[in-house]
């Protein structure tokens, strides 16, 4: 079964149990929040902070209920940011993300929150870039956790897709 999924035009890795035992364990891990995942996010604007910590609460959108949203009935969600790099030219910024909780629509609610939403994304932006994209800029780079059967320590990482790498490179 699915373990870690992605939302709809996220790409990178996703994490898939063989047997029920496995899925179990792998699932009490994220539960508990004990894998490390850090994604790649291409957002609109210049984030003036080198890097930062969201700590917001996220709970379904009261105005529409296909949305997430921040708000003081929502559960704990928190997000934290480095900048790669930033594009002044194309105004955004490229960042590395790591999530402590893993709710609904995280990074893209918490960014659009605070004014930089992922470039592409639809639902909480109005989808407009500079580029030519494949749903919004987020990729689940890296997946670290303890293998269910032998105990260690594994770390998976998925290359950017080549929409991503040819929008970095231009």
């Amino acid at each position: 079964g699915i373990v870690h999924r992605l939302d709809k035009d996220t790409s990178g890795i996703l994490v898939v149990a063989k047997n029920d035992k496995s899925h179990i364990n792998l699932s009490e891990q994220i539960k508990n929040h004990e894998v490390e995942k850090t994604y790649i996010a291409l957002v609109r604007g210049i984030v003036k902070e080198n890097e930062a910590t969201i700590d917001m609460p996220i709970g379904r959108s009261q105005k529409d209920r296909k949305k997430m949203a921040v708000g003081q009935n929502g559960k704990n969600a928190i997000t934290n940011f480095k900048v790669i790099e930033r594009f002044p030219q194309d105004n955004c910024t490229l960042l590395e993300v790591k999530i402590e909780t893993g709710r609904t629509h995280q990074i893209r609610v918490h960014m659009a929150s605070i004014g930089h939403p992922l470039l592409g994304d639809t639902l909480y932006s109005n989808g407009k870039s500079p580029y030519k994209l494949q749903g919004q800029t987020l990729h689940a780079m890296t997946i670290g956790f303890i293998h269910p059967r032998t105990r260690e320590y594994m770390e998976i990482s998925a290359p950017l897709p080549e929409y991503f790498e040819k929008i970095l490179r231009d």
